[in-house]
């Protein structure tokens, strides 16, 4: 049996390998050992320990090297306190291959910490599109790994063209499509789910089956407007009688300008229809998701789980730019009359949508298991020429 180390270091990434967590638990080929670090250990954004015990997962090492996200700074001082502790953990330990998840910037520490131990690579979501530092990340993430798991036709064929080796290049689909397959498959009552969270504002039952997801992250190539553009998207909302459920961000540069403009917000005006939370396990979320009538912000969520939901998602400024997406988004900038536009858009013209299956049909943590079988867990490789082939 092979020991696999998975590195998560943030609370979304959790929802985006949660069922090949659960695929590599039970398999026979691979002892799981999951590595929690960076925010994924923060209360704040949302401390993943509790969830992965009551989802039935250990949590064999943790790495404490969160630094307050104040700027720019913190990612980069984030980024080499995480590599000097991973270091340390996979020559100590030495994994069988470590597994490293899509673009925060802190995946890159998991990259060069295992690659640097000749310990092969696994990384997933590779090959996709962002508007941010994600993509440099994303795509240096590529270029360390061995074997490579990733969501989409297109974005397979980005990495091949970046030189690497068809053979381990997988196109096996999202995992957090099979999430959202599992969650909404039984019907449920979104008041209870609700009521299993503590958040601060007002609730309206009334506007439980009419209400809006809010989730909006800070862009880190522009950190310094992150108060102004959360505040546009919430005034935005603030027209509208619906329920408004809101999200805190992640931890990026201008989280901390993010969180001041939710907070300037719920004090200025005081919605009696706005209800703020820091954090939903990734199955209830999907379930609030699946029964909103749209999201809006600038989540990965809006173009991933929502095309396979057919929820409508206003998708705001360049955060996921160019990434591959279904007919259900709608893109704007931050621009208060544009995001007015395309929420009166979404209430006054209800079209119906058709799922889209871009990300996968619900199946990926087996594809993924099956690709792993197939890898030869070598850590050294060349460079294919895509164009001569």
């Amino acid at each position: 049996m092979k020991t696999i180390f998975v590195v998560i270091t943030a609370r979304p990434s959790y929802s985006r390998i949660r069922t090949y967590l659960e695929e590599l638990k039970k398999s026979e080929n691979y002892i799981l050992k999951i590595v929690l670090a960076s925010s994924a250990l923060v209360r704040n954004y949302g401390d993943l320990r509790t969830i992965l015990i009551e989802d039935g997962f250990d949590v064999d090492f943790e790495i404490t090297n969160m630094m307050s996200p104040s700027g720019l700074i913190s990612m980069s001082k984030t980024t080499a306190l995480q590599l000097y502790e991973l270091s340390t953990l996979f020559i100590n330990e030495k994994p069988d291959a470590v597994v490293t998840i899509a673009d925060r910037f802190e995946t890159i520490a998991t990259s060069i910490a295992a690659s640097y131990s000749n310990i092969p690579l696994i990384h997933v979501q590779g090959g996709e599109i962002t508007g941010n530092i994600d993509e440099k990340t994303r795509h240096a993430n590529t270029k360390l790994a061995d074997l490579h798991l990733v969501t989409t036709k297109l974005a397979r064929e980005r990495v091949i063209q970046m030189g690497e080796d068809s053979k381990n290049v997988y196109n096996c689909g999202c995992p957090s499509i099979d999430l959202a397959k599992n969650a909404i498959k039984n019907d449920y009552d979104v008041k209870e789910i609700i009521d299993s969270y503590s958040g601060i504002g007002h609730l309206k039952e009334e506007y439980y089956k009419n209400y809006i997801v809010l989730l909006q992250h800070p862009t880190t190539n522009n950190f310094e407007e992150s108060e102004s553009e959360i505040t546009m998207t919430l005034e935005a909302c603030l027209k509208y009688n619906k329920q408004v459920f809101v999200f805190w961000p992640n931890a990026d540069a201008g989280t901390d300008g993010t969180s001041k403009g939710i907070r300037k917000f719920r004090e200025k005006y005081n919605p009696k229809n706005f209800s703020f939370h820091k954090n939903f396990k990734p199955e209830d979320f999907i379930r609030l998701l699946y029964k909103a009538d749209f999201l809006i912000g600038n989540s990965s969520a809006g173009i991933r789980e929502t095309s396979y939901l057919k929820i409508p998602t206003i998708n705001i400024g360049d955060r996921q730019l160019n990434r591959d997406r279904g007919s259900n988004v709608i893109d704007c900038n931050y621009d208060y009359n544009q995001i007015h536009k395309c929420i009166t858009s979404i209430l006054e013209n209800k079209q119906t949508i058709d799922s889209n299956l871009i990300y996968g049909d619900g199946n990926a943590a087996k594809k993924m298991i099956e690709a792993m079988n197939n890898f030869d867990y070598s850590f050294t490789k060349i460079f294919n020429s895509y164009y001569e082939k």
